[in-house]
This record gives structure tokens, sequence and C-alpha cells, in this order.
């Protein structure tokens, strides 16, 4: 496993694809950044551990992250950090996807996450 390439799992492109639909975001790394973020916001552990990664939703760490690789990059090693795991790049890369895919599930499980207003307010605080 490594940050190289993103890869996601079947029903997580299956969310996503309906997520692309109801808030109109059309890039697959968008909604992925948005996913990230309300998983890092959320202080307890992931309870999936082992996702299987077979769908044919790929994309390059370059791509996932754009600009502000090197503050998403920053925010995982934290979060493993925090979490009690040494932040190597095997556990980066494995904090990276459980989070993800947790935050594919908040996405898609609220309601009020399907217009703009909604998303960065679910992130966003005051």
């Amino acid at each position: 496993m490594s940050l190289d390439n993103v890869r996601l799992s079947v029903p997580a492109r299956d969310r996503l694809v309906r997520l692309k639909r109801t808030t109109g975001i059309a890039q697959w790394n968008v909604l992925c950044r948005w996913s990230l973020a309300l998983s890092l916001k959320d202080p307890s552990t992931p309870l999936v551990k082992d996702i299987v990664t077979d769908s044919n939703v790929e994309m390059t760490w370059k791509t996932f992250a754009g600009q502000y690789g090197d503050v998403y990059l920053a925010l995982l090693k934290q979060r493993c950090v925090a979490d009690g795991v040494e932040p190597s790049d095997e556990n980066v890369a494995h904090a990276l996807t459980v989070h993800l895919h947790r935050g594919i599930g908040y996405l898609g499980g609220q309601k009020d996450l399907t217009t703009i207003e909604g998303l960065v307010g679910s992130v966003a605080t005051v």
C-alpha cells in the first residue's frame, strides 16, 4: 500500500456516483477531499480496518491532493500519531484508505451534505 495511487472500493465508488448527482460536484478527487476532511474531523478511530479497493476508480496522489498535498500528508501523519500509530508510509497510506472510506460513508449518509453549504458547514468550525 502506498500513497502513489488512491483507490476506492466498489461500495465507495457507488456512493460517490450518487453524490456526484446530488451535489453537482463532478470530480472524484473533490468529493474524496471532503470525505477525508470529514473523517479526520471525527476524533474516533474508524471501525473498519481492511478495505478491498477493487473498483475502477483510481487517482494519483497528486490528483487526489492537488496543490495541498503537503497539508493532507501532514494531517494524515498527525492523525497516525494521535491514534498511537507510527506515521510510516504504510501506516499513513492505510490511514488514508480507512478515513477516506469512512468519510465517503458520512457524505452519503447525511442529507444536509448534499449541498455545497452543507459540506462547508460540516467541516468548518466557527
